[in-house]
């Protein structure tokens, strides 16, 4: 019988745990997500203001922020059509900064998944002011 009821615990507690894997922030949990593919990450990626968030939601293994930085932000100003100045964050949820030239960002829905192939062009790094970031030239299909 105590086995019984550990074996119950332990179940309703992980499925818990997962609930949380994929959700938003509570400043975007409201707002729709467009679902983006960005050379292999999948992003739910949601916008609020001069903010935007990017929920990673397929599993990859042991993936560093860097390259993953880098997708998160060409998600961001593709759903928002702005450009992000910063992005913050880690491997599984990253916020960005949006810089929309004085007009309001209206995020781009988008009923299916969109997809995107990236090769990295140029550089391995780019020094542009506020640190390294690697260049992507990115096709949709």
């Amino acid at each position: 019988m105590f086995h019984l009821v550990w074996m119950t615990r332990w179940f309703v507690l992980s499925l818990i745990a997962l609930t949380g894997c994929a959700t938003p922030s509570p400043h975007f949990r409201s707002v729709p997500a467009t679902r983006i593919e960005v050379d292999g990450s999948v992003f739910d990626v949601r916008v609020r203001g001069n903010l935007a968030e990017a929920v990673r939601v397929n599993p990859q293994y042991a993936p560093r922020f860097g390259p993953i930085r880098a997708r998160a932000g060409f998600a961001m100003e593709q759903v928002s059509g702005c450009r992000v100045l910063v992005v913050s964050g880690d491997q599984a949820m990253a916020t960005g900064t949006l810089s929309c030239d004085g007009r309001t960002p209206v995020p781009v829905a988008s009923p299916v998944a969109v997809s995107y192939s990236c090769l990295q062009v140029s550089q391995w790094l780019n020094d542009a002011a506020g640190g390294p970031y690697v260049d992507y030239d990115c096709d949709s299909y």
